[in-house]
């Protein structure tokens, strides 16, 4: 891995070479991942297997329904690092790490410990506190591995934090999303009525749609940010990027823990207004840290990325005002929605095609280190400046995001109004779920 400086520290270049290539098959860590990879697959093959024989409609239907749940999360996690995408192997090994590996680690694991937890204190104890303990323990720590694992196989696709958070995340999708189906299938085989769908919906809207918004993937991502920051930030001194690393760790511990304490589940709110009050304070905290840490990470990688285009002093690659809206998912989208209030939807679509390929120019001026990357740089900014002859001719030839008086505000009232909504939604679920 190559690194060069900017914004204040170290960054590792991401490799030309992509992801994997001949030299990963050579890697003893490649040939592990592949066999725990296989060993996990074949659990959860098995597991599958024994369920379709027993409830074949409920299993599907657990199976389809979380499929489909986990696409947007995909798309939204796979889209937070905007200026360098991950690969799309790399992000389907991380998933399958969650889904595979982690589950049929954690679920054995998990057991284990909790028998421990009731021999060395109570069976009390572990029944009240097993769950508050024991998940965080195993499952973050099998969980973080897979990152690392990722680190091990791609090292130089690891070259921001922001990177971490991204597989961290998906790590914790995958686990969310093969854990919920064992969790749905084991309530068909708990309610005892036979080959019935009603408790796959039901654990789909508690286990999916309320309690997913701050689950294993936003615990996942902010482990996964203490493992970027370890491997990038090679300006920091060893002990500190470990502190931050186990800091990042114990506070998806932390967060995992207050999920699953026992907190106000006894509480003297009780019914749907209960149920919310959990969820708000058990689920917006974690929310909120996770969205600080991306946003500094997406912040630091964008001026980093940034200062390489700005370096070109090339307008017709860049405008001043084309950059400060390139570092900002917000102004990214501000100068989309102005290029369509002034020239329309083809001027909308060509801004979101410039930045893309101004995007993909910084990485790979970033890259710029022989003949392959002298291509890669000859071809984005040959599109570049296609893209900006297409604003030229609609009339909208700068990809600016207007400066606007209390956009401040008006983001604090948009976030409210979202908030609301949700909690609406929410509100109706549990509603709809039994609660009063």
């Amino acid at each position: 891995m190559s690194a060069v400086t900017g914004g204040g520290g170290n960054e590792v270049l991401p490799s030309p070479e992509g992801a994997l290539n001949r030299g990963t098959l050579l890697m003893p860590a490649f040939w592990v991942l592949a066999l725990l990879l296989v060993a996990g697959l074949a659990r959860m093959a098995m597991f599958l297997r024994e369920s379709i024989t027993v409830y074949p409609v409920a299993t599907v239907v657990a199976v389809v329904l979380f499929a489909l749940y986990a696409v947007p999360f995909w798309v939204f996690v796979g889209g937070l690092d905007f200026m360098e995408r991950e690969p799309r192997t790399l992000l389907a090994t991380a998933f399958a790490w969650g889904a595979l590996v982690a589950t049929a680690v954690a679920i054995p694991g998990s057991g284990a410990l909790h028998n421990v937890l009731a021999k060395l204190i109570s069976p009390g104890f572990a029944t009240t506190w097993g769950a508050a303990i024991v998940g965080p323990t195993v499952e973050e720590t099998v969980k973080v591995l897979g990152v690392f694992a990722i680190v091990l196989v791609a090292a130089a696709q690891v070259n921001s934090p922001l990177d971490g958070v991204v597989y961290g995340a998906m790590v914790g999708l995958g686990f969310q999303v093969a854990e919920d189906v064992v969790f749905a299938v084991n309530a068909v085989a708990v309610e005892g009525q036979g080959d019935r769908i009603s408790p796959v919906v039901v654990t789909f809207f508690l286990r999916g749609f309320l309690a997913g918004l701050w689950s294993h993937t936003l615990f996942g991502a902010l482990a996964g940010f203490g493992v970027g920051y370890l491997v990038v930030r090679t300006d920091r001194r060893l002990p500190w990027r470990i502190g931050v690393a186990v800091l990042a760790f114990c506070g998806s511990w932390a967060c995992h823990f207050l999920w699953n304490t026992p907190f106000l589940l006894d509480g003297p709110v009780e019914g749907a207004l209960g149920v919310l009050l959990i969820l708000v304070v058990k689920g917006i905290p974690p929310l909120l840290l996770i969205a600080y840490v991306v946003r500094r990470a997406h912040e630091r990688e964008a001026e980093f990325y940034v200062a390489l285009l700005a370096a070109l002093h090339n307008p017709e690659i860049a405008t001043d005002a084309e950059l400060r809206a390139l570092g900002s998912g917000t102004r990214r989208a501000s100068a989309r929605s102005h290029a369509h209030h002034r020239a329309g939807m083809r001027a909308r679509v060509a801004v979101r095609r410039l930045q893309r390929a101004q995007a993909h120019l910084a990485v790979s001026l970033s890259q710029a280190t022989g003949p392959g990357e002298t291509a890669s740089v000859t071809r984005f900014t040959r599109e570049v400046r296609a893209h900006r002859s297409s604003l030229v001719r609609l009339g909208h030839p700068e990809a600016l995001a207007p400066d606007t008086k209390g956009g401040t505000l008006r983001s604090a009232f948009t976030l409210t109004g979202a908030a609301g909504i949700i909690m609406m939604a929410l509100w109706a679920a549990i509603s709809a779920l039994g609660g009063r």
